[in-house]
């Protein structure tokens, strides 16, 4: 089954990140695995989705699945090797919400920003203070084709700002000043052997 993704929808939230994990495993679901930092995918600006398909459901499945198994928050498709546009969140467990979102976007930011400590399923074992804005306007498709936009603040908003830059090929160690990402280069040298050869 598809949808056009070009059609106008309600107005209901449906979006996600990953953060807290720390084990060092290869998470696995059939094809479909974590990778890290090093790996070319995580570096480009992933494809936007055009049609919601059985292929598109599986994925996000998996990805929902691995994201569990590794202890994360939200995951992108970039850091299981897809580069497309979808992510997955579940920030229930701190009263939050789960759900997918396919081709989200900011739209706006606010101006007020705090530091808060992030970390990476594909960074795992690095945790750094990230500033960014405390609440955002977004927007996505969900996965029955509906267009929502809507407010988010707090962890929330945190999520999302962490898992759409990974859509756009940016990770959270991106965002370090210069000098604390020299600092991290030997953990960086040995995460980027977790990846496997194709």
């Amino acid at each position: 089954m598809e949808y056009d993704l070009t059609k106008e929808g309600g107005n209901d939230p449906v979006p996600l990140m990953e953060q807290k994990g720390r084990n060092t495993i290869q998470e696995e679901t059939g094809n479909i695995r974590l990778v890290y930092y090093g790996n070319e995918t995580l570096k480009r600006v992933a494809r936007e989705i055009t049609a919601i398909d059985d292929a598109l459901v599986e994925l996000v499945d998996s990805m929902y699945r691995i994201m569990y198994r590794s202890g994360g928050i939200g995951l992108a498709a970039p850091q299981v090797d897809i580069s497309k546009r979808v992510i997955v969140i579940d920030i229930q467990g701190k009263k939050g919400p789960s759900f997918p979102l396919i081709n989200p976007v900011i739209l706006e930011s606010s101006e007020a920003t705090e530091p808060y400590e992030e970390g990476c399923l594909s960074v795992p074992g690095i945790m750094r203070d990230v500033i960014r804005p405390v609440e955002i306007l977004a927007k996505g498709v969900d996965m029955d084709g509906n267009e929502v936009e809507f407010e988010a603040g707090g962890l929330l908003a945190r999520v999302l700002q962490h898992e759409i830059d990974h859509l756009n090929g940016v990770l959270f160690i991106d965002r370090l000043e210069d000098h604390v990402r020299k600092e991290l280069r030997p953990e960086l040298k040995k995460i980027r052997k977790l990846n496997r050869e194709p």
